[in-house]
C-alpha cells in the first residue's frame, strides 16, 4: 500500500538555474540527474525528509512555470530558517506571518514559482 509521497514536481524554464537554487541556496541534494527527452530528470532529496522534488516540466505544462506551488515546506524554526535562507539570497515575497494554525513566509525560486515555508 501507499507509504509516502515520493516527490513533487517543480516546473522550471532553466534546469541549470533551478538546480543551482535548490542545491546551493535551499540545501537539497541531487539524487539523480539524467537525460530525459529534451530535458533532464533531476530528482532532489530534502535532508531528513522522505519526500523529494523533481525539477522537470512535462511537455504541454510550460504554463505552470511561475505559479503558486500548492503545498508547503516545513521547518522546525521558521525565524532561524527564514534568516539563514535570506542570507543565502533566497527572495521572500512576504515576511513571517503568524496565524492561529502556525507561522509561514512565502518565497520564490528563479522561475517565479511561489512557495510557502511554514512551522507550527
Amino acid at each position: 500500500m501507499i507509504r509516502h509521497l515520493k516527490f513533487v514536481g517543480i516546473p522550471t524554464r532553466d534546469q541549470d538555474q533551478a538546480l543551482a537554487f535548490w542545491t546551493e541556496k535551499m540545501g537539497f541534494k541531487v539524487a539523480t540527474d539524467q537525460p530525459m527527452g529534451n530535458q533532464r530528470w533531476i530528482e532532489l532529496t530534502i535532508p531528513g525528509a522522505q519526500t523529494g522534488v523533481v525539477l522537470f516540466t512535462p511537455p504541454g505544462q510550460e504554463d505552470r512555470v511561475g505559479t503558486f506551488f500548492n503545498g508547503s515546506f516545513h521547518c522546525d524554526d521558521l525565524e532561524y530558517t527564514f534568516a539563514k535562507l535570506s542570507e543565502r539570497g533566497v527572495v521572500f515575497v512576504s515576511g513571517i506571518e503568524k496565524q492561529p494554525w502556525g507561522s509561514y513566509a512565502r518565497f520564490q525560486d528563479p522561475d517565479g514559482n511561489t512557495f510557502v515555508l511554514s512551522s507550527r
